[in-house]
């Protein structure tokens, strides 16, 4: 068993314990690629581990990331479980966050155009299939950042947000409106 292995046999999903794991593997970046394995292979019992501490590491030190993107976006498609889906879609959110608003150079210089259009997929996907709100609103704000470069984006994403606002949650509806503001804004703007 791996030294990452062994830190990723964490009992418990306290928030303490997958920081920790996370500041090891800051503390040894040649585990990142591993822990991005690990997370895609599949194993119940570790993958969604890795997927938390991959979150935490990625929030601190976002650039490990970037030298993996095609490993990431081949992968996120195949990723189902909650317990993972919902930190991935984080990263992505940060992810075009970082790219369209904050123009990280690292991040614009490997983005590649065939990562846009599998985040587009999996996004639209998480938005019209049964996922937990925090991974829809995610999607929410991916897709809108998207939306100003992809011009065909911004009506599918309304559609969507205008029909499930209704039975949405209080976050759903609250993203919901934000999202919608926004598109109106760089409607009038473009």
């Amino acid at each position: 068993m791996s030294s990452l292995h062994e830190q990723l046999s964490f009992e418990k999903a306290y928030r303490e314990h997958r920081w920790q794991v996370a500041q090891w593997v800051l503390q040894h970046p040649e585990t990142f690629e591993e822990l991005l394995q690990i997370g895609f292979q599949g194993d119940k019992a570790l993958s969604h581990k890795a997927h938390w501490v991959l979150e935490f590491v990625c929030m601190e030190r976002p650039s490990l990331l970037y030298q993996h993107l095609d490993l990431f976006f081949e992968k996120l498609p195949e990723v189902t479980n909650d317990s993972s889906v919902r930190p991935l879609s984080h990263l992505c959110e940060r992810m075009m966050i970082a790219y369209y608003k904050d123009r990280d150079q690292e991040l614009r210089a490997t983005l590649s155009e065939a990562h846009k259009k599998q985040l587009i997929a999996c996004a639209f996907d998480w938005m019209i299939t049964d996922q937990k709100v925090a991974c829809q609103v995610r999607a929410m704000t991916c897709l809108y950042y998207l939306g100003t470069e992809y011009d065909w984006i911004h009506p599918e994403l309304l559609a969507i947000i205008k029909r499930n606002m209704g039975q949405g949650s209080a976050g759903y509806r609250s993203r919901g409106k934000k999202v919608l503001q926004q598109i109106q804004r760089f409607s009038t703007q473009s």
